[in-house]
């Protein structure tokens, strides 16, 4: 059964809008996670914004040739199907085994999620009717393009299952981000102290940078020693008291 879509906090979607997918891959390594760098999804057009917003999985598999066929796409479990699951808000994750000779979507399928409020597709896979894509304005982290559709190399099996894009492992409801660099994955139970964590963490990197405009060497600035520590504490509190 597939997993039932939940919500993202509003405060949390603000947050995280202003951290970088570096940082977060940097304060998610001080967690102990390595792996959650979503490999070959890049913006498929520049100047995409930064997007957050709960995974909502779809899966592909190799072609088979008695399921992978254009009749397919009516059937009940179909990626048209899913796109009508989708909630609004979600960032469509789809695990395409990396494969760069299909496209899964095209401008159609691209049009109804943008229709349906959909913030975002990412996918280690490629897509098609590019000019088509681009003109619904639908943001897309891909790895580029291809004419042949999905059912030249992949059979769809489902949504809103784990699955694994660009060598990460997705859940239903993690969380991810994207922006130029990339799409990365936060999951769902260390979404709190993420947050926290990588809203610190851009705040402290970016007193880092005024201090570096100021001509501050490197050595014990980034990272900070005890007294770059206390100098940044400073200026903390001094933020906070004139806000």
């Amino acid at each position: 059964m597939p997993v039932p879509s939940l919500p993202l906090d509003p405060q949390v979607v603000q947050a995280l809008g202003g951290v970088s997918t570096a940082t977060l891959t940097t304060v998610l390594l001080k967690h102990g996670l390595r792996n959650v760098w979503l490999r070959g999804t890049r913006p498929l057009a520049a100047g995409y914004p930064r997007l957050v917003g709960r995974a909502f999985t779809l899966r592909f598999v190799p072609a088979r040739e008695d399921l992978a066929t254009p009749a397919s796409w009516g059937n009940p479990i179909s990626t048209r199907a899913a796109i009508e699951a989708m909630p609004a808000g979600c960032i469509a994750v789809v695990g395409a085994m990396g494969t760069t000779d299909a496209g899964i979507f095209g401008d159609i399928l691209c049009a109804r999620m943008q229709r349906r409020g959909v913030a975002a597709l990412v996918t280690d896979g490629v897509v098609r009717d590019v000019a088509g894509v681009l003109g619904t304005q639908l943001p897309v982290w891909c790895q580029g393009t291809a004419a042949p559709p999905s059912v030249a190399g992949l059979t769809f099996v489902g949504w809103q299952e784990p699955v694994g894009c660009g060598g990460v492992a997705v859940f239903p409801n993690d969380v991810i981000v994207v922006d130029q660099d990339g799409a990365v994955l936060i999951p769902q139970a260390m979404l709190a102290e993420v947050v926290d964590a990588s809203v610190e963490q851009e705040r402290l990197e970016g007193w880092i940078m005024t201090q570096v405009d100021a001509g501050a060497a490197l050595p014990g600035l980034y990272p900070p020693n005890d007294d770059n520590k206390a100098r940044y504490q400073a200026w903390v509190k001094l933020q906070n008291a004139n806000p």
